[in-house]
């Protein structure tokens, strides 16, 4: 049963790491500029989106072009946070090799 304890550590092990990378990305803030800086979008490693800005200017313009500006800035912060939380978590699993979890 040696080898059961040995599994154990290591799901524990991993869960240490998980979760001090959930901490790491709640802290990790990602920038999103959109329509030539019209919408920028501030976005954490975890999704939560932070802050969201739109230049008065650009509120003055066709509000197609603004819904659709918008909505591909939301769009592109949501992947990015989405790609930064996958790698983190990828590079978390790839250290570990516990049989039959993965």
């Amino acid at each position: 049963m040696a080898g059961v304890g040995k599994l154990l550590k290591q799901a524990q092990k991993m869960q240490r790491k998980m979760e001090q990378v959930q901490e790491e990305l709640a802290q990790k803030e990602i920038d999103v500029s959109c329509g030539g800086g019209a919408v920028n979008i501030k976005v954490n490693g975890q999704g939560e989106f932070l802050s969201i800005s739109i230049d008065p200017e650009f509120l003055k313009e066709d509000v197609d072009m603004v819904e659709e500006t918008l909505l591909e800035a939301v769009k592109d912060a949501a992947g990015q946070a989405k790609q930064v939380s996958d790698d983190a978590m990828q590079a978390v699993q790839a250290g570990m090799s516990i049989p039959g979890l993965m």
